[in-house]
């Protein structure tokens, strides 16, 4: 079982344990690309490989990938198995096997289908917390560095004990993970239950305010260093637009993530982008501009029409890659830093 090195802190220490966290580095930007005067391609995944034929095709994939000359660094946005099948530490290992074959650094936040919906009796009845203590470590083994053959050094929430909030920059933008997941952030009761579990509820209030942080932080950074565009990526699709009986109580606990793109979006003078998974169909939008549903539905009364969110095909659609090009000539200000084209894989 995780240990949570948050518990017992009064809200003003936590706050203050996890603003202070992650290391703010405002330096200069690391990788293959220095400097944002030459920009650089990464590349954008998630919900895959779902079923025996996508994980068939996942070696092929990820050659696919590592075949492109542009790109630098892969994203994946989680869900790394369907949402039916069983959730064995085999099955960890051999994806983990895949990533690390990627010859770029690759960069992992989880999926709810890999822990948070392990309680299914069709995904093997495991205690979900168990899982995302083998999900870290089987993934996030060597804390502070990404995955793939070509790792690189990530300011990592390895402090409070989440390893996988990563951040980075490079050519003038910011990219940060926050582990956020479907299934209302894991809020939803496990089988059996008709109420989240005391456990449950405390790993979401860390894990959700650990995320938090890693937004502001990630947006400081930027500020700091006259930075072009911050990137979040995260595995919820909390403007989920295909999902029949959408109601808040079912999604509350997106709120307080929801609440902080939408201060840091709008304070901020760059652009501001948050690639998502979960729902499985390429979708581009603002999703919190005036007049969306999405503010009636969370009750949000400041629209953030900034944020600009680009969710990428997964499942049975996961038949491309979304290549992500940093425009080398941006300035602070301008809204259009990357432009995005999708790559088919088959």
């Amino acid at each position: 079982m995780r240990t949570r090195l948050l518990a017992g802190l009064g809200s003003a220490a936590l706050a203050l344990a996890l603003t202070a966290a992650p290391a703010s580095a405002a330096g200069p930007d690391h990788g293959h690309h220095k400097g944002r005067d030459q920009g650089y391609t990464f590349a954008v995944i998630g919900d895959t490989p779902y079923g025996a034929a996508k994980i068939a095709r996942f070696p092929q994939d990820v050659a696919k990938i590592n075949a492109d000359q542009d790109v630098r660094l892969v994203i994946h946005v989680g869900d790394i198995k369907n949402g039916s099948t069983v959730c064995s530490d085999e099955y960890f290992r051999w994806v983990k096997g895949q990533f690390d074959r990627f010859e770029d650094p690759l960069v992992y936040t989880p999926g709810d289908n890999e822990w948070t919906d392990c309680h299914r009796a069709n995904n093997g009845g495991y205690d979900p917390l168990e899982r995302l203590a083998t999900i870290r470590k089987t993934f996030f083994g060597q804390p502070g560095l990404t995955l793939g053959r070509s790792k690189l050094a990530v300011d990592a929430q390895t402090r409070i004990g989440f390893p996988e909030n990563v951040r980075r920059q490079q050519a003038g933008v910011v990219v940060a993970t926050t582990h956020v997941v479907g299934s209302d952030n894991s809020m939803a009761p496990w089988t059996g239950k008709t109420a989240p579990t005391p456990e449950q509820a405390a790993e979401v209030v860390d894990r959700t305010a650990a995320a938090v942080a890693e937004i502001h932080a990630a947006f400081a950074q930027a500020r700091a260093s006259r930075a072009n565009a911050v990137v979040i990526a995260m595995q919820a699709d909390m403007f989920d637009g295909s999902y029949d009986g959408w109601t808040l109580t079912d999604n509350t606990s997106f709120v307080p993530v929801i609440k902080a793109l939408t201060e840091e979006s709008n304070s901020f003078r760059g652009a501001s982008y948050l690639f998502d998974g979960d729902s499985h169909v390429y979708n581009d939008d603002s999703p919190l501009a005036a007049g969306s549903v999405w503010l009636q539905r969370y009750g949000l009364t400041t629209p953030a029409p900034k944020l600009h969110r680009i969710t990428v095909d997964g499942s049975d659609k996961a038949d491309d890659y979304l290549k992500v090009t940093v425009n080398a000539k941006a300035h602070l200000g301008d809204q259009d830093v990357l432009s995005y084209v999708r790559v088919p894989l088959v």
